[in-house]
């Protein structure tokens, strides 16, 4: 554990941040809205339920802030390039993009379920109070005569004893906003599972484009204004502390206590989500503009195992070892984008990717080329965006695993490492790359063309890392993966058990493609 938290400290150190703001605002907000004199008559109805609410309602606008900034593939790739220069435990947070994303949006469900559970709790109690016969403050201020110009004179959002919990829920702007957008957020979260994410990927393509509709209702749903606190100038004149328990004379002319007035909460959602919005717009923007540039095939290969390889030029097009692309076939989806890595070298004048059958998209591109009279199909190309791989010329040792197709990263970087070889690179820090290919079928490697000896079934990862500990006691070793879960988990084990407590001794450091 002390070994990953020093080299992850900076991830730790982020999380932490996040956390920390997120516990800061709740409390924050919940004592603001618990302890202030302007919700005082609001809390007489409602309680803590109140404060539960706006607290996780201001953590909700914190990290629906955040949620959309993971997934700006543009900026995270000019980020990761201007951080060239910084250590890599500082660039190590952008590699964990999509996971971030992901605690987010869980972070996001459970504030979601908190802020619904509060609210039903305060529309009961609303209900409650608007029925209520006695002589109580909480009747009292359900029964506000309306009197006022402004309309400021209401607390209570039902305003007659006969409507229902559930109507007032539907014909209310916050309680429309909420439904809907609670929907949609179910939708996009379930649709977002592993299973349907692998199996049916354009139903989670589409429902994922619903963050639309549910940012668009986050921003109208405190426009309303259902939760009330007393004006600044009825403050003055009728404190709470002083006016609250002569409630029964505020409609005495001879009382110094009047009714109190009320005005809804601004709405500030929108000040949260707004800048990271429209950032998300001009990524959308320029990847859409990028992706219309016209896109040469030169050369089509189809290769055993199903596997075709497509060799391309766009103008313009610079690429680095380990980048990907997304391509788009209009011919078989108009909307659809499917993420490929790049398995040719930037050396090398033309770019490639290799496309496994693996799906439905998959096989009917496969068949659309494998068709001999039939035109070539049109293809869009947007890209390319960084990851993980960019770095692995910055260790002295690199330790290349990949599965099945997985491999295709790594084919970019062996292809790069034999360009600087036959260059007499200097500025080639890597002295060393191990390829493990797991399962391979064939003598020569379909990617590289390189020679390689086939090892069948998965390797003693332990003895290999012990004979690279051996070979390297006093190396930076980065260990690169493209493949399954299972095997990530074994290898960041195997890294950490691996890895010296002494910084001058054999470091293992754990990288793993994320799309």
């Amino acid at each position: 554990m002390g070994k990953w938290v020093i080299n992850h400290w900076f991830s730790v150190l982020f999380l932490a941040v996040w956390m920390g703001l997120n516990v800061f605002l709740f409390v924050n907000a919940f004592l603001k809205f618990e302890k202030s004199d302007k919700y005082y008559y609001t809390r007489e109805i409602l309680g803590t339920a109140l404060a539960v609410a706006r607290a996780s309602a201001r953590c909700l606008n914190f990290n629906s802030m955040l949620i959309l900034v993971p997934v700006c593939r543009n900026l995270l790739s000019f980020v990761r390039g201007t951080c060239s220069f910084c250590s890599r435990t500082l660039r190590k947070p952008l590699d964990s993009n999509l996971a971030f994303h992901k605690l987010v949006a869980y972070v996001i469900c459970v504030l979601t379920a908190v802020h619904i559970i509060a609210h039903l709790f305060n529309f009961e109690r609303y209900s409650r109070s608007q029925q209520s016969t006695d002589v109580s403050l909480a009747s009292a201020l359900s029964h506000l005569p309306d009197h006022e110009k402004e309309g400021s004179s209401w607390l209570n959002p039902i305003r007659s004893p006969n409507t229902t919990v559930l109507y007032a829920t539907f014909t209310s702007i916050a309680g429309l906003t909420g439904v809907i957008g609670t929907l949609a957020l179910i939708l996009m979260v379930t649709s977002a599972v592993e299973f349907i994410r692998r199996n049916y990927f354009e139903l989670f393509w589409f429902t994922h484009h619903l963050f639309i509709i549910y940012m668009l209702c986050l921003v109208l749903h405190g426009i309303g204004g259902i939760v009330r606190g007393q004006m600044e100038e009825s403050l003055n004149e009728s404190h709470p502390h002083k006016c609250a328990q002569s409630f029964e004379t505020w409609d005495d002319q001879d009382s110094s206590c009047t009714y109190p007035k009320f005005e809804g909460h601004p709405a500030e959602s929108w000040k949260w989500v707004l800048a990271p919005f429209i950032l998300y717009v001009f990524e959308r923007i320029l990847r859409f503009c990028r992706s219309q540039q016209r896109v040469e095939i030169t050369k089509v290969v189809m290769h055993p195992s199903k596997v075709l390889e497509l060799q391309m030029n766009k103008r313009g097009f610079s690429m680095e070892v380990g980048q990907y692309i997304f391509v788009k076939c209009p011919s078989i989806s108009l909307l659809e984008w499917h993420p490929f890595t790049l398995t040719s070298a930037p050396e090398e004048d033309f770019f490639s990717i290799h496309i496994r059958a693996a799906g439905d998209w998959t096989e009917n591109l496969i068949r659309a080329f494998e068709q001999q009279h039939s035109p070539i199909p049109r293809i869009q190309v947007d890209g390319p965006f960084g990851t993980v791989s960019e770095d692995v010329f910055q260790y002295e040792v690199a330790v290349l695993v990949g599965a099945g197709i997985g491999v295709t990263p790594f084919a970019s970087i062996l292809k790069s490492v034999w360009y600087k070889l036959q260059r007499a690179d200097h500025n080639l820090k890597t002295q060393k790359a191990g390829h493990a290919a797991l399962n391979f079928d064939k003598a020569t490697d379909i990617l590289t063309g390189l020679k390689q000896k086939t090892s069948y079934g998965r390797p003693m990862w332990d003895n290999e890392f012990s004979r690279i500990a051996a070979a390297h006691p006093k190396s930076v070793v980065g260990v690169f993966l493209c493949g399954p879960r299972t095997l990530a988990e074994s290898l960041r084990k195997c890294c950490h058990r691996h890895s010296s407590l002494d910084p001058r001794k054999v470091q293992f450091y754990f990288n793993k493609e994320n799309f």
